[in-house]
């Protein structure tokens, strides 16, 4: 037992080295920063502050932490949108169209998403293909802005976190008893009632799970919103973005990295809160 024991160790060793060295560290380095103050040059000065946090509640920025959050929000809409009738969809479907299925949903994560970003430029651009596509049908007269904007952002955000809902999504939808659909239909149920009754409450934790999955990055995820968005809109990713590189005020940027994953966990408590209600939703 004891061998078995240290043979286990000996695997759980790397992770717990990786955890501490590039996650651990780096935390509570940026936490550490976050307390201190920048000089005219750049510099950090090692003088204890509580003013970097303080300054994350100017108006200024509380209005670019709400415009995130609704940008976030609406990427997360549309992903559940989208998510659950494909899921519905695909669940009456053979294993094997569903296990080729979940594999194409993997397909995106094979290349960089910065790179994956970059071609929806060829799409959304003036005269990109979309637009050329709407003209030559007489759809449109003028071609529709459709990047460089927060209408470019949501588009990116959506393609980019798709993936993050649709998995969770699948596997709630897939879990569903089907002879509980069946018995239901029996009984003359409707459409609307087996959903609201049968299908919504079994999966509604593993929309939650996709919602959290897609909402916290999507406050973060700054290249898309410089790459789509122009520069023109800022989000929070922005922001820390900005304080590393361009304005040299790492305190203030640690600061907010850290009300970020205060935030991150703030939702993952209310996640655990709430999935496990809805856990007991299903089971009824």
């Amino acid at each position: 037992m004891k061998k078995n024991s240290g043979f286990k160790s000996f695997f759980i060793l790397p992770i717990i080295i990786y955890t501490f060295v590039l996650i651990l560290l780096p935390i509570i380095y940026i936490l550490f920063l976050s307390f201190c103050t920048s000089d005219s040059y750049g510099g950090i000065l090692y003088n204890f502050t509580l003013d970097n946090y303080l300054n994350i509640f100017d108006m200024t920025y509380i209005k670019m932490l709400l415009k995130s959050s609704l940008i976030a929000l609406v990427t997360t809409f549309i992903c559940i949108l989208i998510s659950y009738p494909f899921a519905l969809i695909l669940r009456n479907k053979s294993e094997h169209i569903k296990n080729l299925t979940t594999k194409l949903i993997m397909v995106p994560f094979l290349t960089n998403s910065l790179i994956r970003t970059y071609g929806w430029i060829i799409l959304l651009r003036k005269n990109g293909i979309i637009n050329k596509f709407l003209t030559s049908l007489g759809i449109i007269a003028f071609p529709l802005n459709l990047m460089y904007n927060k209408l470019g952002i949501i588009i990116g955000m959506t393609y980019t976190l798709l993936p993050f809902m649709l998995l969770p999504v699948c596997s709630a939808v897939f879990e569903i008893d089907k002879s509980l659909i069946e018995a239901a239909k029996d009984l003359g149920a409707k459409p609307l009632q087996i959903f609201k009754n049968i299908i919504l409450p079994q999966t509604i934790s593993g929309v939650f799970n996709g919602s959290l999955m897609v909402f916290i990055p999507a406050i973060g995820y700054f290249f898309i919103a410089d790459i789509l968005g122009g520069g023109k809109t800022m989000i929070i990713g922005n922001l820390i973005k900005n304080q590393f590189l361009t304005a040299r005020n790492w305190p203030f940027g640690s600061a907010i990295a850290i009300f970020l994953i205060i935030i991150t966990f703030a939702l993952v408590k209310v996640y655990k809160k709430l999935g496990g209600k809805m856990e007991e939703l299903g089971g009824l």
